[in-house]
């Protein structure tokens, strides 16, 4: 889209379709927002969605917030206080009327002076009152900057910051609630209790190397041997919470897979609990990818549908066994359909099953069960037995779905947790592993102290008092813009 030029303040054009004004100037040589100096620019952005609504919601922060709401409002509210204004242009000309909110440094959510304009939400509005406040001296800000402001100011740390995007995201009552026990510190405090427990032990540790003498009395002590118990059972607790938590944020890729005409797209049907597939007798009616989220019990699960597996001389619906290949190869349970009313022989059922990834759960599933009388295959306790057209059997596949993912349904110690707070723990967790194998072994207390350095370092990236430019800059850019 073409796009109007910026203005004489070198403020950013706005789009010539939409008059929108877009974010700031994105790094295509490291791939990252660029990053102004947070200590001296105010930066401005709408924090209610795009397009028209009841109202509309303007917040600006930084050191010229004072100057900005005393132009735009003729005065400077009280803080915490909502004030009634007329919002002006820089003739003096109202631009609209609503109500303002200034909180003053350092209470507010950024650290920093803060202004919120709530205003009709028009996107012409929103716009007009934009381009005042660039004309006062702020700038567009980046996707999610203003927590990253908040976070740079110690008003949160990193699993917080992280988790008000997980809020924002949540797909489900059960995400949102283990987001907000993120946000609200819950795992931020079993981070850091782990890392007290570390610290502790480390004490003994040190000790040891500064009085070699009477080391093996200092490390034969039960004190230690119960703080390493203590340490192994919060890590199994955090472990477990974590990987919970990176489930209901991530959810489970599930594809079906199987035969022509196997029931692939009447069961993806079934689960989805409407048409969103097209299901015919004609086998290779599914050509193409198709993809649809369902949640269990709150686990978000990403179902994807996918062509017969056969060899096929047909260029389209080859291309569509390629991709169903694909697909398999980069799932996290492969359910695997067969079909009970014509269901194939020992050895071809064991050469199609050898011919999927290894790696990949996969759980057999005999399907039109409704079909089949007397006994049926399907009915060892490795494998579901269901009719994808009636029902029967679905509740038995919801709850394997559950268990292959290892699921629990979220409670009170759940939390919000992303790929790398997983892989933070499990790497804090082996290092400290490690140093107890060297203490047994009696091997050097000072590479024991390494190990139990390196562990407290990794749980210190996850609340980020261990971090990088290169992290932040990963993290935030993927917040939406006003956050």
């Amino acid at each position: 889209m073409a796009a109007s030029g910026g203005d004489q303040g070198g403020n950013p054009p706005r789009d010539a379709v939409t008059g929108s004004w877009p974010a700031p100037d994105f790094d295509g040589g490291t791939g990252f927002w660029s990053v102004p100096d947070p200590g001296t620019d105010t930066i401005v952005a709408p924090a209610t969605p795009a397009g028209r609504g009841g109202v509309g919601v303007l917040r600006v922060s930084g050191p010229d917030v004072r100057a900005i709401a005393t132009a735009l409002i003729g005065t400077l509210p009280e803080p915490r206080r909502a004030t009634l204004a007329a919002f002006q242009d820089g003739a003096g000309e109202a631009i609209d009327a609503g109500i303002a909110l200034y909180f003053a440094r350092p209470a507010s959510f950024t650290g920093e002076d803060v202004l919120e304009v709530q205003c009709h939400g028009g996107p012409v509005v929103l716009d007009l009152l934009a381009r005042r406040v660039m004309e006062l001296g702020a700038r567009v800000a980046r996707p999610g900057e203003f927590t990253e402001r908040a976070f740079m100011n110690g008003k949160i740390d990193l699993a917080q910051a992280e988790a008000v995007a997980d809020l924002i995201d949540a797909g489900s009552a059960q995400a949102a609630r283990a987001a907000m026990r993120s946000l609200q510190g819950e795992f931020s405090t079993e981070v850091r209790e782990l890392v007290e427990g570390l610290t502790d032990l480390r004490v003994y540790v040190e000790a040891a190397i500064d009085f070699p003498d009477e080391d093996m009395e200092i490390l034969a002590s039960p004190e230690v041997s119960a703080r390493v118990k203590q340490i192994n059972a919060r890590f199994e607790r955090v472990a477990r919470a974590t990987a919970q938590g990176r489930l209901l944020r991530d959810g489970l890729n599930v594809v079906i897979a199987g035969r022509p005409n196997a029931g692939k797209s009447s069961l993806l049907n079934a689960l989805a609990g409407y048409d969103a597939a097209i299901v015919t007798p004609v086998p290779g009616t599914t050509r193409d990818v198709l993809r649809e989220r369902i949640h269990i019990d709150g686990l978000p699960v990403h179902v994807v549908d996918t062509a017969g597996l056969r060899q096929t001389d047909d260029l389209v619906e080859g291309e569509g066994v390629r991709r169903a290949r694909g697909e398999i190869e980069r799932a996290g349970l492969v359910l695997y359909l067969i079909d009970s009313s014509e269901p194939p022989g020992a050895a071809a059922l064991t050469a199609e099953l050898a011919e999927l990834p290894g790696g990949v759960p996969v759980v057999r599933v005999w399907n039109k069960a409704d079909l089949v009388h007397g006994s049926a295959p399907g009915s060892s306790p490795d494998e579901l037995r269901i009719s994808a057209t009636t029902g029967l059997g679905l509740d038995a596949l919801r709850e394997c779905i559950k268990k292959q993912a290892g699921y629990e349904q979220a409670g009170a110690g759940s939390w919000s947790a992303r790929a790398r707070h997983v892989a933070a723990v499990e790497e804090a967790r082996r290092r400290t592993g490690e140093a107890w194998r060297l203490l047994e072994a009696r091997s050097s207390f000072e590479l024991v102290a390494e190990e139990l350095r390196l562990a407290q370092r990794s749980l210190g990236e996850i609340t980020g008092e261990v971090t990088s430019d290169d992290l932040l800059g990963r993290i935030f850019s993927d917040f939406c813009i006003g956050k």
